[in-house]
């Protein structure tokens, strides 16, 4: 479904950006592909990065700047795949209006300009911390997923529908632990939060092809959900720095010792199919007819009480595993 398609991917210069317009380019024969983001840096370097492909078109602009929005999405695309985001947990709690202002008010924005302007599919990009959030970031992105998968209703008699993704850690991003620790092995000591800690992992690859199979499988109003293995943050240290000194800080504001990539609540309405968990929507505008016509009807129902969590998990990464994944 992508070649021949005009693809815009907000906050594109990003880790995720990056990759996924990486790998659209070698896999796939996209008409265009459109960056939109703020830095203009960092647009210069990604056009350097693919050695000027023509098909790529670089826009700068601000989520929270609607009519900026509207231009850009003026261009006849076929999908958006909305990865821009205040994300830092830290800077989000310390700055808590402009992770509103972005997270929240510029997905209002993209949801709007996606209507007006007949783009057939979005998806966005959420987060486990969108679980049952205990800080800011997480909030604004369960807000987000909230805004977007109603964005179907909001769309009323238009074509354009909205899907969320929902997934884990993602390593060697900006912000991910695994540069952190890899510069910290230097000073022959790590910082830990708590040792207890755990994760869900995926790939900036699998990340990118699990929104490919989405973008796919999308009718409007799921949550896709990967497959994921589990981590424990003191084999990631034994991975990246076995023979430094480990000190432990205490658990920061805002963070938890385990994520949840399903609650108990999301679980009666989810549908498990071969390598990922589908969240189907419960409002009137999805019914049996969306379900019969659709590859979840071959769907299996997760039992009673399920709770996809990092720390119950029954998929666990080696150390082998772990040290294949952050390359060190």
């Amino acid at each position: 479904m992508f070649n021949n398609q005009t693809i815009l991917i907000t906050g594109g210069t990003g880790s995720f950006g990056k990759k996924f317009t990486g790998m659209l380019l070698k896999n796939y024969n996209p008409k265009r592909i459109i960056i939109f983001s703020r830095d203009e840096l960092k647009q210069h370097d990604m056009r350097m990065q693919f050695n000027n492909d023509p098909r790529l078109r670089f826009f700068i602009g601000n989520l929270r700047d609607r009519d900026r929005v509207y231009r850009a999405f003026s261009t006849d695309i076929d999908l958006v795949v909305h990865a821009a985001a205040l994300k830092q947990v830290g800077a989000c709690e310390y700055n808590p209006f402009e992770a509103v202002k972005t997270n929240v008010i510029g997905g209002q924005n993209v949801i709007d300009a996606a209507i007006d302007c007949g783009i057939p599919k979005v998806i966005a990009l959420s987060t486990d911390k969108a679980v049952n959030p205990i800080n800011l970031y997480g909030a604004t992105k369960l807000c987000a997923e909230k805004l977007f998968i109603q964005g179907n209703s909001y769309a009323g008699s238009k074509d354009t529908r909205f899907s969320c993704v929902r997934y884990g850690n993602v390593v060697g991003s900006r912000g991910s632990v695994v540069p952190v620790f890899k510069r910290l092995r230097e000073t022959g000591k790590i910082t830990v939060t708590d040792e207890r800690m755990t994760r869900f992992w995926i790939t900036l690859e699998q990340a990118v092809n699990f929104v490919f199979t989405a973008a796919e499988l999308m009718m409007g109003g799921e949550t896709f959900i990967p497959r994921l293995p589990s981590m424990g943050i003191m084999d990631l240290v034994k991975v990246i720095a076995p023979d430094c000194e480990v000190e432990i800080t205490g658990i920061r504001p805002g963070e938890k010792l385990h994520e949840i990539l399903i609650s108990e609540d999301e679980a009666r309405h989810t549908v498990e199919l071969k390598d990922l968990l589908v969240i189907l929507p419960e409002y009137p505008w999805w019914d049996s007819r969306h379900q019969e016509t659709s590859a979840y009807k071959d769907g299996r129902a997760l039992a009673e009480g399920t709770c996809y969590a990092s720390n119950t998990n029954d998929w666990w990464l080696e150390l082998d595993e772990l040290r294949e994944m952050v390359g060190k």
